[in-house]
């Protein structure tokens, strides 16, 4: 690892200074600053490992309490070095506990991890930024709650983490948007002013975790993605326990149903009736006629069509599941199948599974536990390592590329080609993926995406690695398909795709950081956004 570099701006001595006065105040044996344990505050999956682009920390701290917090903010403030806090630092993919910009001090809160609440008579729980989906569902067990949880993939991330970065989950609306189903924060400021949001700010108010608004502007949305404060407490609705999951299949013979096969889930899904489709094609692993077809530009669905017909078979499949007592999911399979039947000539239909709650690993082994509010860690084996990969081939990690487009068959269609016109821009390989389904993050769009990997000990691999993401984010942003997250390394360049205006958003959000973080103290660089003493620079020497 490089030595790790002074915050910008920021004299040695202040520095110094600084972690003296941050060891009076959480303890020393909990301010890190050696190479070994700053080795942990690194992006595993950096695709500019050991490279001058990395983003390194300058130091690490990790408070136990509230109180603490507002004097590390209050210490920082006085020497104006930069804090980056992280809750459990476990948001791979888009740079763990490593920090938007070299020279930050991680402000790591993963101690801080108290279940404060769980109400199952409400719906709702209260929690520190430290809290894991496997501590929550662990206390809710062992109490025999009837709540439950949506997750994160993996189940070892932080709640309040997943939801400050917009993160998503896998039961049903609106619980699967995490920053949408929370419900109240409390939130160091960068003077070190402690704030309560909601109901929060009423003295006397037992409703902190039911209502959100309270009164007045709302603040909330301020603290997700930027760097506006340290957010301590986070409340969270919760799922009733259900009594009951019901999964089935529906297959459409024509490629071209796809917007049919949309519209009628929509209405399903969006009427409450659902939990989240799933959307396949078995186009999305095609022979080589398609992707010899695809060398010579891009197909027009009239040629897909053609294609699909020559192979046979059911062109879509959506997964759907339904939720609640067992006559109402079994009355609302009922209504999906007279909808779509009636909408779509030749659909069939098939219950794939029906399960009584509670649910255990064991009795849902053949599904996706957090289809059923059940943390795990098996994301990992999506992109393992394998024992016959060569030492420079055996990849690292990976980047995520998510862009949000219409939740309509030609946005997906303009998604994917927007991806296979990048490959050819890029010289990456033509994958016909393009041809397959959307991702389904959030309730009214789709995603196009998928996962970049990354190799540390193979440079070239990483920087044609990098040429790529740069494209795609240019790219989708020219086509008006935005991401929702971006890797560190990228969050500049994906902020700067949302220009309505001559970027009057951020010019905006520009104005609320220098009145509220004048010394610019809080995240510098999160998702693009800057203090005005770094602005130029990008806190760059």
């Amino acid at each position: 690892m490089a030595k790790a570099p002074l915050p910008p701006g920021v004299s040695a001595q202040d520095f110094a200074n600084a972690l003296r006065d941050f060891k009076a105040a959480i303890g020393a044996d909990w301010v890190f600053t050696s190479e070994q344990d700053l080795e942990l505050y690194r992006d595993p999956y950096s695709h500019v490992w050991g490279t001058p682009e990395e983003r390194l920390a300058s130091a690490a701290l990790s408070p136990t309490t509230v109180e603490q917090v507002q004097q590390i903010v209050r210490v920082a403030n006085k020497y104006k070095t930069p804090l980056f806090p992280v809750s459990a630092g476990r948001n791979l993919a888009y740079g763990a506990a490593a920090p938007a910009m070299s020279g930050s001090i991680v402000l790591d809160l993963k101690r801080m991890n108290k279940v404060l609440a769980v109400d199952d008579k409400r719906h709702f729980a209260l929690v520190e930024p430290g809290v894991t989906y496997f501590d929550l569902y662990r206390h809710i067990q062992e109490r025999k709650l009837k709540v439950w949880i949506d997750v994160a993939n993996p189940g070892w991330g932080s709640l309040m983490g997943n939801a400050l970065d917009h993160g998503i989950g896998h039961t049903y609306s609106p619980y699967r948007d995490h920053f949408g189903s929370h419900c109240g924060m409390e939130v160091v400021l960068p003077n070190g002013e402690l704030m309560r949001t909601g109901m929060g700010a009423m003295p006397n108010a037992d409703t902190w975790q039911d209502m959100k608004y309270g009164q007045g502007a709302g603040v909330e949305g301020l603290f997700a993605q930027s760097g506006f404060g340290v957010v301590t407490k986070m409340g969270f609705w919760l799922a009733p326990e259900p009594e009951a999951v019901l999964t089935a299949r529906v297959q459409v013979p024509r490629y071209g149903d796809l917007q049919a096969l949309i519209e009628e889930f929509d209405a399903i899904e969006n009427s409450g009736l659902s939990g989240p489709p799933g959307f396949s094609s078995p186009l999305g692993a095609p022979g080589p006629e398609l992707t010899a077809l695809m060398a010579n530009g891009w197909p027009s669905l009239q040629q897909i069509e053609t294609y699909h017909a020559s192979r046979g078979g059911p062109a879509w499949t959506l997964s759907a599941r339904f939720y609640g007592p067992e006559e109402t999911i079994r009355g609302t399979w009922s209504y999906a199948k007279r909808r779509i039947g009636a909408a779509i000539r030749g659909a069939t239909f098939e219950e794939t599974a029906f399960y009584r709650t509670p649910h255990t690993m064991e009795s849902i082994k053949k599904e996706n536990a957090s289809f059923f509010g059940i943390p795990s860690l098996d994301t990992f084996y999506a992109l393992r390592r394998r024992p016959d990969e060569k030492p420079d081939e055996q990849l690292d990690g990976h980047i995520d590329f998510w862009t949000t487009v219409p939740r309509t068959a030609a946005g997906l269609h303009a998604g994917h080609r927007m991806v296979y016109e990048t490959q050819r821009q890029v010289g990456m390989p033509v994958t016909a993926t393009p041809f397959g389904g959307p991702v389904i993050f959030f309730a009214r769009s789709f995603m196009v995406g998928f996962s970049i990997v990354t190799y540390r000990t193979n440079p070239e691999k990483n920087r044609k690695a990098m040429e790529y993401y740069t494209a795609l984010i240019k790219n989708a942003g020219a086509a008006g398909f935005g991401m929702y997250r971006a890797n560190i390394s990228s969050q500049d360049l994906s902020a700067e795709q949302y220009s309505f205006n001559n970027h009057s958003l951020q010019r905006f959000r520009e104005l609320l950081k220098d009145a509220a973080d004048p010394n610019g103290i809080i995240s510098p660089g999160r998702y693009g956004l800057w203090p005005a003493r770094l602005r130029q620079t990008r806190g760059k020497a």
